[in-house]
């Protein structure tokens, strides 16, 4: 069976790799592009892959409505992400969602429309396996070195602060780590914002430069000793197989899954 395809968010850089790797993938079918800036322009010749007769949409709620996709790829932007849910939802369309930014509250709201529209919502701060495996093992470490540290490194264009990988990364050492908060100490921060964020101890600090993609390392402390966990997302393909197999589990599930961890048989 051919998984028909939308993605939301079509001009972005993400949105772009996404139409690449659906068009070269068997089995799955690009039928419609949306951006907000979308002007008609056939979506293939703007993601570099030739003519394909799809035309970018500026309107999400109609551009499903006519076209009826299986699934709905977004990424789109952490100010709007959560209307575009609604949509996708609503419109009894499954939707994978690699925009970041969403919060406890609103994976509550996401589970509540997707009961009542009976489809299911794939939600990663993360599709790069490789990122996956990194907050896995920080999980594994931080048993047995509770204290820890994350740097996130992104472009300069991302909005939110930390990632959502970070924020991911943290919860699961908060969770797996044995003691509920990190040994207190008094800090003099001379320039506020120094130490970063923090969550329950763990501290957590995000780069924003010029040439990075994505970056995340986790610096585990002990006894004259330290661990660091790195993951480096050097092009954005990186994140496509990600994006893939959460396009097809799609099809299988009815629920909402939170973290691409929860698609792999690890």
């Amino acid at each position: 069976m051919t998984i028909k395809v939308g993605v939301n968010g079509a001009l972005g850089n993400m949105g772009k790799e996404v139409i690449r790797a659906v068009h070269a993938e068997p089995g799955l079918e690009l039928i419609t592009a949306i951006d907000t800036n979308g002007d008609g322009t056939d979506a293939g010749e703007v993601a570099g892959v030739g003519t394909i007769n799809v035309s970018l949409k500026s309107d999400l709620a109609a551009a499903l409505q006519e076209a009826k996709p299986d699934v709905v790829v977004d990424f789109t932007s952490p100010f709007t992400i959560m209307k575009n849910i609604e949509i996708i939802l609503s419109s009894g369309v499954r939707a994978v969602v690699g925009t970041t930014g969403i919060t406890e509250a609103d994976l509550e709201k996401i589970n509540g429309w997707s009961e009542k529209h009976g489809v299911p919502a794939i939600i990663a701060p993360n599709f790069a396996i490789g990122a996956i495996l990194m907050m896995l093992l920080s999980a594994q470490a931080a048993k047995y070195l509770p204290d820890a540290e994350i740097i996130e490194l992104h472009h300069e264009k991302k909005v939110d602060a930390p990632s959502g990988t970070a924020i991911k990364t943290a919860e699961m050492i908060l969770k797996a780590r044995g003691r509920s908060e990190r040994q207190a100490v008094e800090e003099l921060e001379k320039v506020k914002g120094a130490r970063g964020g923090d969550m329950d101890g763990v501290h957590l600090h995000s780069v924003r430069l010029p040439g990075f993609i994505a970056h995340q390392e986790v610096i585990f402390g002990g006894t004259g000793q330290t661990l660091t966990i790195r993951h480096d997302s050097l092009n954005r393909t990186s994140f496509m197989p990600g994006v893939i197999l959460a396009i097809r589990e799609s099809m299988k599930r009815q629920d909402v899954v939170y973290g691409l961890e929860n698609l792999l048989n690890i």
